[in-house]
């Protein structure tokens, strides 16, 4: 899948550029970046979210699925009874949801771009999307909501008291819309991964065909399947690894895993 706003890098100096790209603020002279970052093993993979992918009528499946994660998690497993902390907790944990996962740190988009060595054969692709101007496309009460606080991302504390389920999120406006939502702090591993969800309107919507009719809103970068040995040893000295994103033995693990792969 080709996209018009593709950069395709061939070196460690292009990514470096293509990573920071249009990341200066004029208004406040200083380099603060209005992108967000999601990275994927391979160029082919889509936008799709878990629940997509769930199958079915995934439809009708998510407040079921949600509904019982609830009911079945431990009481204090949520730091809200607000449906989005839910939501967040269970996306967190693995539940199929309409959520995305992206990140404010382009390295640790770089990281899960080159983090899987099924996929070391193949281009990696990072997603970057202008957080901010999608809001120009959200519906007027969120739009005044969000202005209001100063924000440009929702969390649950603002969005609830406008928006309490997701049935309400797709009443507002008839055209399919993305928001971006900060998790709670629930653990170390969305603190070290600068971590921060997307949400369509509906769970029908896929985000990249959202934004192929919204083309000033994002670009993605490709690295070559031939960058990513390079890429994945830099990233490691830089200590953005497995045992810092996923603090604990498991990602202890993993990075000792690949340390000591031989190629």
């Amino acid at each position: 899948m080709e996209l018009e706003n593709d950069i395709v890098v061939q070196s460690w100096e292009e990514l470096q550029k293509a990573l920071f790209h249009n990341s200066w603020d004029e208004r406040i002279n200083r380099f603060r970046s209005p992108y967000i970052y999601r990275g994927l093993g391979s160029r082919k993979y889509d936008l799709k979210t878990s629940l997509i992918r769930l199958g079915g009528d995934y439809g009708k499946l998510e407040h079921h699925l949600l509904r019982n994660f609830k009911k079945y998690a431990h009481e204090d497993a949520s730091p809200g009874n607000s449906v989005w902390n839910w939501l967040a907790v269970a996306q967190h944990h693995g539940l199929p949801t309409r959520l995305l996962d992206w990140t404010y740190s382009p390295y640790v988009a770089l990281h899960f771009a080159t983090a899987d060595f099924n996929n070391f054969d193949k281009d990696a692709a990072i997603w970057c999307i202008n957080y901010v101007k999608t809001n120009n496309y959200i519906p007027e009460i969120l739009r005044e909501t969000i202005y209001a606080e100063g924000s440009n991302v929702f969390t649950p504390e603002i969005l609830e008291p406008v928006c309490s389920s997701l049935k309400e999120l797709g009443t507002f406006q008839e055209e399919d819309f993305v928001i971006f939502l900060e998790p709670p702090s629930i653990d170390a591993r969305i603190v070290h991964q600068f971590a921060l969800f997307s949400m369509m309107s509906s769970p029908h919507a896929i985000l990249n065909d959202w934004l192929v009719n919204h083309s000033d809103l994002y670009f993605r970068i490709i690295i070559p399947a031939r960058l990513k040995w390079e890429v994945r040893d830099k990233l490691d000295q830089a200590n953005i690894t497995e045992r810092v994103l996923f603090p604990g033995l498991a990602g202890l693990s993993q990075w000792l895993r690949r340390h000591y792969t031989t190629t």
